[in-house]
């Protein structure tokens, strides 16, 4: 009897153990970007790679607490991110701010990638530019082309003397535009700029012209309905990643 009321206590303990760990686990809901490479970029056979892909598994071992789940599963951006703004995610990876995101939504430093912002123009199209002033010279012949919902498209806006297209949602969209002749250059972000060309089948149609327009570091972006705590858990992460090295050999494997 004695033997038997000791297993029965040791299953017990076991049993409440694996209880509480279970109430530790926090899953954090997020979606895979499109036209965002190489923060996500599709493997193959349904399968998504990629820099924050990387970087949601880093979390996980840091602290094993923390389950990232969704990545796996396609969204435009503007749709990844308003929904963490309205509680149906949790959190969005390499994310830039901007006035109305950062009512929304909580950013963790340290940065995750700094975007480097280039034109991309026709292969046989023997333009040069070096500022944003070249452009507006150009008047109805400089037509920029943005893609809608990213935050280049407000930049631009504040710019202001710029002929601007914001009208495709997707970068592979902009790109076709491109070649079809319905704008001068395409402002898209860097890395991932030949990953793009390349997966469209772009390559020798267009080119990348060397001026860096502009810089815009990114970050993650939490909703301000997920638990304080929580969001401490995930900036510990992020700065052990940085501290480490670990967030900059990610961004190397990636770049």
């Amino acid at each position: 009897m004695r033997h038997a009321a000791r297993a029965m206590l040791f299953l017990c303990c076991l049993l409440l153990a694996a209880g509480s760990q279970a109430q530790n686990i926090v899953t954090l809901r997020v979606a895979a970007q499109t036209g965002t490479e190489p923060k996500f970029i599709d493997g193959g056979n349904g399968r998504v790679i990629g820099l924050c892909i990387d970087i949601f598994r880093t979390i996980e071992r840091i602290d094993p607490g923390l389950v990232f789940a969704g990545d796996q599963q396609w969204l435009p951006l503007i749709r990844a991110v308003s929904e963490v703004a309205t509680r149906q995610h949790d959190l969005a990876c390499a994310i830039q701010r901007s006035p109305e995101r950062e009512r929304q939504l909580v950013f963790l430093d340290p940065v995750i990638v700094q975007l480097q912002y280039l034109l991309v123009a026709r292969a046989d199209d023997q333009l040069v530019v070096n500022s944003w002033d070249d452009l507006r010279a150009l008047g109805e012949r400089g037509v920029v082309l943005v893609n809608r919902g990213f935050t280049t498209s407000d930049y631009l806006k504040q710019l202001g003397g710029l002929q601007i297209n914001a009208s495709a949602t997707d970068p592979a969209i902009n790109l076709h535009m491109l070649v079809a002749r319905r704008g001068r250059v395409f402002l898209h972000r860097n890395p991932g700029l030949k990953t793009l060309i390349a997966r469209t089948g772009m390559t020798g149609k267009v080119k990348v012209l060397p001026h860096v327009m502009y810089e815009n570091p990114t970050y993650i972006a939490i909703g301000k309905h997920v638990d304080a705590a929580v969001v401490a858990r995930v900036r510990r992460a992020l700065e052990q990643m940085e501290r480490t090295g670990e967030l900059a050999r990610i961004l190397k494997k990636w770049e």
